[in-house]
């Protein structure tokens, strides 16, 4: 890999991993538009291109346990409290109970569709669609939530299944990950900032089960040798830096601001590529 493609795959996956826009979607859009202009693959399946997602999703990874580090910190007392004491005491408690019951859940529902996922991200036109569909929930959602400004803002077992399996649907590139469990606890009526966090907080065991552990199963580690390890440390601080720049910012923005400013931009971005790749 050269060290361009390294640098746009790097801020493609950090900006787009926690905004609600679909990581997965704009890299296979990005990939798709390097090979329509260039004629070359932009990332393909070699070791040193497994190896250099990992790393990049490392990258975000980092940003999002460093963000969050006081939070993490205390949901893992808290889980561990739960063994010392033999009870439930407080939310803060049930909340890590919450992020493994809906990671459990993300699991169940991704693991059966792994195999229809990759053929899907071999055809743009088709990743595009599902980027619209992301814009139309994200649309959906702020409306709903208006309407559900008096309901019980609290997380429950219900809701942190309903926010899981609204994580395992975005396995489908072109469905956001943080733009479909946002909008399900909005829809569910959680407040834009609670759903936020909460959406963070469960891609971590996700990102550490899909975009480490599993692939690392795949990596002939005798070859790291012969890797571009320069290409690899900058996909890393790129993916890293520009990550958790785009959490700090969306945290802010979503204290003031709703989602509809995603949805239109999904709405875009999806019809020209589906344009693009599908007649062109």
């Amino acid at each position: 890999m050269t060290y361009i493609q390294c640098l746009l795959i790097s801020i493609a996956q950090g900006l787009t991993e926690f905004l609600p826009v679909s990581s997965s979607a704009h890299i296979v859009i990005v990939n798709a538009l390097y090979k329509f202009f260039t004629h070359k693959d932009l990332a393909g399946n070699s070791p040193q291109e497994i190896f250099f997602a990992i790393i990049i999703h490392l990258g975000t990874l980092i940003a999002v346990l460093l963000y969050f580090k006081n939070d993490i910190i205390k949901i893992i007392k808290d889980f561990f409290s739960i063994f010392k004491t033999k009870k439930l005491e407080n939310e803060d408690q049930k909340l890590s109970l919450y992020i493994l019951f809906g990671t459990v859940v993300t699991v169940a529902f991704c693991f059966p569709l792994k195999d229809v996922v990759e053929n899907i991200m071999k055809e743009p036109y088709i990743t595009s669609l599902f980027l619209i569909g992301t814009g139309f929930i994200l649309f959906f959602a702020e409306y709903l939530s208006q309407k559900n400004k008096d309901n019980n803002d609290n997380l429950s077992w219900k809701k942190s299944a309903l926010i899981g399996f609204a994580q395992g649907m975005a396995i489908f590139p072109g469905f956001s990950r943080s733009g479909l469990t946002i909008s399900t606890g909005l829809i569910l009526g959680l407040d834009r900032v609670k759903a936020a966090k909460f959406s963070f907080l469960l891609s971590v065991p996700i990102i550490i089960g899909a975009s480490l552990f599993y692939p690392i199963l795949e990596i002939d580690f005798a070859q790291l040798q012969t890797f571009n390890i320069k290409a690899l440390i900058m996909g890393f601080l790129v993916s890293f830096i520009v990550g958790y720049l785009c959490i700090k910012y969306f945290m802010k923005f979503l204290g003031k601001f709703s989602l509809k400013i995603f949805a239109y931009y999904c709405f875009i971005v999806g019809i020209l590529t589906f344009l693009l790749f599908k007649f062109f």
